[in-house]
């Protein structure tokens, strides 16, 4: 269990955990001399059961409230703490708002220098602390009094702390690891050390971790807990990690940095949240007010747009979106705590709900929805809520990342609500039946309509299928959805386009024929340069016009591609260009290629190449800035082999075929 100290300044705070364990929290020169905590103070108390009581200590001075908030996440239990002499104080107020906040629910107050004041007055000491805390979370708090001077109630107050430790228990350490880093320092012969709150999960020694949000890769060395040498540390320990790594220095990690599970390090500076704004503000909030945003160890500047209205009055709690000056770690449904940008006050908290918060359509009811569901503490009911939700295909695997939720919690919201789920890489796209029936019936119905509307043509585009149907799938899910076990046999795609199984066009005897004759002739050395229509009418001694019906027609049947008018390009000759643009790309340092290197690669001159590649933009493989292009993946596959069943298991492509399954 951890006990975070909150009060006055001189309202004997660290005296107090001095007379409980026997530790001096002020434990650096200046705190000494000043005879005041200025950072956060650390200290144990072993119980009898051989558990370990974990005190933070921190600084009670206004200037230093940021520093109480490095240490008042994550915290167990308050000791809110109250000088008899002087009673209920401003910064009394703040911490305790500031508990409300982080919804810190248990606590006991500790009413100190009692032998300097008289009974009348610690009377009129405890209706003050009544009255401040009356709408508070310690409304019902005992009130012990003590003295660290004659020891005065400390054994009393000990046992009290005993006795939460025992109804507390051993915090649930379900979840993916993470620790907020409060310090950082060096130790001669160790190396680095970090040290901080568990929020979730466990770590263990020999454990791969990442410090978030830089990305630097750590080893843990070794660990101590409640400041005991372990193998292990869980939820709720106060722990000390000896890190090491490459780039592991005192100087690359900071307080408010994160140690987490490499899966969890996904930084964002953009985060939907709901604010509560305290009632002791004297005037409303308005669009892109400023703020400083405390949040576990870290303090970071803020800015705050509001979702609801045109302005958040005190003592109201509204939807509102953080943009930050920097990214940081963080976990949807964290607490955090809002001061005002000259350090001040405190002027609000609340909770994150998105950590992918959009910049645009924000106050849509859509998003309002999004931040419903996303704001229910249950993950499996959350999830279940989200997929009713528009676009109504989310990312499971991202869900649980920004919960800090474990892979066996992931697998255990699938087998509760039976998603149909397309497995692409880390990502894990879920759509729950019901909508996924009404997009298997859109499809049919989509391309059914299409081909009664245009019987000649080969199919829909595949990228127009997509946009037409809700839910609206990704690109890469869309094309995995199509291969589904509910479409198999139904649907067929032709390279770029779509069709039904039961929709087909073919060539006449006659035209079949010609077209033996035409292949040859866009095949072989010159396929990267085949003639143009003119140019293969005057060699078969075939009108224009014929010829170029008959490659029209081709295209639509997927054996050809325009690429430009009136110059076709074989479809086989067009999936080999892609691979060939593709292998370009994976070679270049950034991604990227001009169209002087795909020309050099076909050896077909600079204008045929751009042509190529004009089309390709047009069709979504490339997308073009400026003089330089790059592959969009999800599109390679748009020129593979023509009149390909989706069910038939053997289709290629460049990318690899992820999975898809049900449950």
């Amino acid at each position: 269990m951890i006990v975070g100290t909150a009060g006055h300044i001189d309202h004997g705070k660290t005296a107090l955990v001095k007379a409980l364990t026997g530790v001096d929290g002020d434990r650096l020169k200046e705190e000494k001399a000043r005879g005041i905590t200025i950072d956060l103070g650390f200290a144990y108390l072993p119980l009898e059961d051989g558990s370990v009581v974990g005190f933070i200590d921190v600084p009670g001075h206004e200037r230093f409230v940021h520093t109480m908030l490095a240490g008042a996440s994550g915290i167990d239990v308050a000791l809110l703490v109250v000088a008899a002499d002087d009673g209920v104080m401003p910064q009394t107020l703040e911490h305790l708002a500031i508990l409300d906040l982080l919804h810190v629910q248990r606590g006991v107050i500790a009413l100190t220098k009692v032998d300097l004041a008289t009974p009348e007055r610690l009377a009129e000491v405890r209706a003050q602390i009544r009255e401040a805390t009356a709408n508070s979370m310690l409304k019902d708090a005992d009130i012990l009094p003590v003295s660290s001077t004659t020891g005065l109630g400390v054994d009393a107050l000990r046992d009290r702390l005993a006795v939460e430790a025992r109804t507390l228990g051993a915090r649930v350490a379900e979840g993916r690891f993470r620790l907020a880093v409060d310090r950082v320092f060096t130790l001669s012969g160790i190396g680095v050390v970090v040290t901080g709150t568990v929020l979730s999960g466990v770590v263990n020694i020999k454990d791969q971790v990442l410090i978030s949000p830089s990305g630097l890769a750590a080893r843990v060395r070794s660990m101590h807990a409640q400041n005991r040498a372990v193998e292990s540390g869980r939820a709720g320990d106060r722990c000390a990690l000896n890190l090491a790594g490459e780039a592991i220095t005192k100087d690359a990690i900071h307080r408010g940095d994160m140690v987490v599970d490499p899966f969890l390090h996904e930084p964002t500076d953009r985060i939907d949240a709901r604010l509560h704004l305290l009632p002791s503000e004297s005037r409303p909030i308005g669009q892109w007010f400023p703020a400083r945003l405390h949040h576990a160890a870290v303090e970071v500047g803020a800015r705050i747009v509001l979702l609801e209205g045109e302005q958040l009055l005190p003592g109201h709690t509204a939807d509102i979106q953080l943009v930050l000056s920097r990214p940081i770690a963080a976990a949807a449904l964290d607490r955090f705590v809002l001061r005002d940008v000259s350090a001040q006050r405190t002027i609000g908290g609340g909770q994150f709900l998105d950590l992918r918060a959009p910049s645009r359509q924000r106050r849509t009811a859509e998003r309002e929805a999004v931040r419903a569901a996303l704001s229910i503490i249950d993950p499996q009911q959350a999830f279940a809520a989200l997929l009713q939700t528009s676009p109504f295909a989310w990312d499971l695997s991202a869900f649980t990342r920004d919960r800090a939720l474990s892979a066996a919690k992931r697998d255990e919201i699938t087998a509760a609500l039976s998603p149909v789920v397309f497995d692409i890489g880390e990502q894990r796209t879920a759509i729950n039946q019901a909508h996924w029936q009404r997009f298997v019936t859109a499809v049919i119905e989509c391309l059914e309509m299409f081909h009664a509307t245009n019987p000649d043509l080969q199919g829909m585009g595949r990228e127009k299928l997509r946009l037409a149907l809700q839910p609206r799938l990704p690109p890469h899910v869309f094309a995995l959805a199509l291969q589904h076990e509910d479409l198999a046999g139904r649907v067929v795609r032709d390279g770029a386009f779509v069709r039904l199984a039961s929709h087909a066009l073919q060539l006449s005897p006659e035209r079949a024929v010609l077209w033996q004759a035409i292949t040859p002739l866009l095949g072989g050395d010159i396929r990267f340069r085949p003639p143009r229509v003119r140019d293969i009418a005057q060699v078969l001694g075939r009108p224009e016009q014929e010829i170029r019906d008959l490659m029209k027609f081709a295209a639509r049947l997927g054996l050809a591609d325009e690429v430009a008018h009136d110059h076709f390009f074989l479809r086989t000759t067009m999936h080999e260009m892609v691979l060939i643009a593709a292998d370009i790309a994976a070679h270049a340092a950034d991604g990227r290629f001009t169209a002087a290197q795909f020309r050099d690669s076909l050896d077909n001159g600079r204008k045929v190449a751009i042509q190529i590649l004009e089309f390709f933009d047009r069709q979504g493989v490339t997308l073009n800035r400026g003089t330089l292009r790059r592959i969009r993946s999800e599109y390679l596959d748009l020129f593979g082999p023509a009149a390909t069943a989706l069910h038939d298991g053997r289709e290629s492509s460049p990318v690899g075929r992820p999975d898809f399954k049900s449950g």
